[in-house]
């Protein structure tokens, strides 16, 4: 297919984590979500942990290591020394060093034959990210779907995005993100001019609370959205926020973020996503330790009252009580993401 964009654009690169097909929640219709590696948050609740940093990183499933009797080769240069080890024992799977690992990348994740080392994150041009989107491409004209770019942070990457969305409309696709705003502007606008849909977080509104559990100011967050409402009158909007319980659970937050976003016209909605914990086992692939694994699901009736206060304010019915809404159904497709373990 012939390019449109200037200088071959294409063929510039971003870090890709995983391209998940078929997402029913993350946009208008049924969606290809490209997910983008780095983030400038750091949510303690995050699923997407192999999303945070920019860099691809090695990971490790212990359940797919044969042991170190019928392989062993991660033992072995060009593995550095001392990065795997074998714990004494009949159990010979081996075990990360991951202060030794972590600089470990795609030569030491290609000697496993089992996959039970892989990498978060590989490099792809606008070009092979479209080849593959393009493969649904009548399921979005029988659904009006298209391409949603997620992450991690995608503005973050703001040249390719911009080149990934820019290509997509000149192919017939409609565009959407996914952001919660911790962008320079000039980086934000830069891809927010290319999306027809943005699907942006609320998380925590009180300073305070944001910079505890989100790990860093809300103030720029704040000034973006506000910002990008008033300069893109003609995009479409959607407010989200993923209900924590102890953190954001409470009427107080409901009510600031339509106090927020109502004089707008073009927010369209305000969406509430109940807290899981799909996304915990990545966290051990990584090395790293989930923090809220103890925190309760929301009960359904928080949820019902959460959503009966956006009712309200947007002038529509309620959900009926006992049933379950679209995000109910999902648990949140994209906070759900599942890795390439």
């Amino acid at each position: 297919m012939a390019t449109h964009l200037k200088n071959d654009a294409t063929q510039l690169t971003g870090r890709v984590i995983n391209i998940q097909h078929f997402c029913i929640n993350d946009g208008p219709g049924i969606r290809t979500n490209v997910f983008l590696k780095g983030c400038s948050n750091r949510c303690k609740w995050c699923c997407n942990p192999e999303s945070i940093r920019f860099k691809p990183e090695l990971a490790y499933n212990i359940n797919k290591c044969i042991g170190v009797k019928e392989c062993g080769r991660c033992l072995k240069p060009p593995t550095p020394e001392g990065a795997f080890y074998v714990l004494d024992g009949p159990d010979d799977r081996v075990r990360v060093n991951w202060d030794m690992a972590s600089e470990c990348g795609e030569e030491t994740a290609s000697v496993c034959p089992t996959g039970a080392l892989y990498m978060f994150g590989h490099e792809m041009t606008v070009e092979e990210v479209l080849a593959e989107v393009e493969q649904d491409q009548s399921v979005y004209i029988e659904s009006g779907g298209g391409i949603t770019l997620s992450g991690g942070e995608c503005t973050l990457q703001p040249q390719f995005a911009a080149a990934l969305l820019e290509e997509a409309h000149h192919r017939g696709i409609n565009t959407a993100i996914e952001t919660a705003g911790n962008a320079p502007w000039e980086k934000f606008r830069q891809v927010v001019e290319h999306a027809d849909v943005v699907l942006h977080d609320h998380k925590v509104m009180d300073h305070e609370r944001h910079t505890r559990w989100v790990g860093t100011d809300n103030s720029k967050i704040k000034a973006n959205f506000k910002r990008a409402y008033e300069e893109f009158p003609d995009k479409t909007f959607i407010a989200r926020t993923a209900v924590i319980p102890g953190v954001n659970d409470d009427e107080e937050h409901i009510r600031s973020v339509l106090e927020f976003i109502k004089p707008y016209k073009n927010v369209i909605d305000y969406q509430l996503l109940p807290y899981h914990r799909y996304g915990e086992g990545k966290y051990g692939f990584l090395g790293r330790v989930y923090e809220l694994k103890d925190f309760p699901y929301v009960p359904d009736e928080t949820m019902q009252r959460l959503r009966a206060i956006i009712d309200e304010a947007f002038g529509r019915s309620a959900t009926t009580p006992g049933q379950a809404s679209p995000q109910d159904k999902s648990r949140g497709s994209t906070l759900q993401m599942e890795g390439a373990a």
